[in-house]
């Protein structure tokens, strides 16, 4: 009963991707996870490793002005993954888009995944490690640049220190990003919410922008969310948009 149950879900969900034109996709870390990316808050996630600072201190404003060495010590290793693939969630989003019917995806990611696997129209709420910039004169560095240089990676023009575009503990979202998601997320038939606990704010308050009625959640453990949802699946994200045609 249990398994006729999950079908008929999958099922709905699939009924609502192909009746909808105007799907938006709102991911988090369990969107990059089957991508071999680790996230922060799983069982096996960052957070339950053992490093002489917690990754929430290390991955803070604070800490980066104050220790630039032993944060890019653990930033090169343990958030440069620059070897993943995209996986079937990412390539579904990309196809969907091109065929019209997802209209942006928005993602709390910073690996650059979905844009690897061809999606145009991508909001990065906290930035992306493929862009690095000079304190001092704002040259572009990309993420093997920072991945192979050593200690605080230095600008090959004036020396200044550079800075990857990501966006640390204590430090704001960029708005205008945020402007254009609850734009996006506010005109859309079908929101499909996916590999993400909603437990980080602001981003998680996009959600209540949402007027409709497909509010999918798709996660593999409860987010404080799923009684507002129309549909809740517990699946393995990219197994799921494996089922769509395109």
């Amino acid at each position: 009963m249990e398994n006729q149950d999950r079908e008929g879900k999958i099922q709905e969900f699939l009924e609502m991707v192909e009746s909808s034109d105007n799907i938006v996709f709102f991911g988090g870390a369990g969107v990059s996870t089957e991508s071999g990316i680790p996230d922060f808050r799983s069982v096996d996630g960052l957070y339950h490793q053992q490093y002489e600072y917690p990754p929430e201190t290390i991955l803070s404003h604070t800490f980066y002005r104050r220790n630039p060495e032993e944060f890019y010590r653990f930033y090169r290793n343990k958030m440069l993954c620059l070897d993943a693939e995209p996986n079937m969630a990412h390539k579904k989003l990309a196809q969907l888009e091109a065929a019209g019917k997802v209209k942006a995806v928005v993602t709390q990611n910073i690996d650059g995944l979905h844009q690897l696997a061809g999606s145009k129209k991508v909001l990065e709420l906290h930035g992306s490690v493929h862009r690095n910039y000079c304190e001092s004169c704002h040259a572009f560095y990309d993420a093997e640049y920072v991945l192979h240089s050593e200690g605080v990676p230095q600008c090959g023009t004036c020396h200044g220190s550079l800075k990857p575009d990501v966006v640390l503990y204590e430090e704001g979202l960029d708005n205008q990003t945020i402007q254009e998601a609850i734009y996006y997320i506010s005109n859309a038939d079908m929101l499909i919410i996916g590999g993400t606990s909603l437990a980080v704010y602001p981003a998680a308050g996009l959600v209540d922008y949402y007027p409709g009625n497909k509010l999918v959640l798709v996660n593999k453990t409860p987010t404080p969310r799923d009684n507002m949802a129309n549909l809740v699946l517990s699946e393995s994200i990219g197994e799921l948009f494996g089922k769509i045609k395109v």
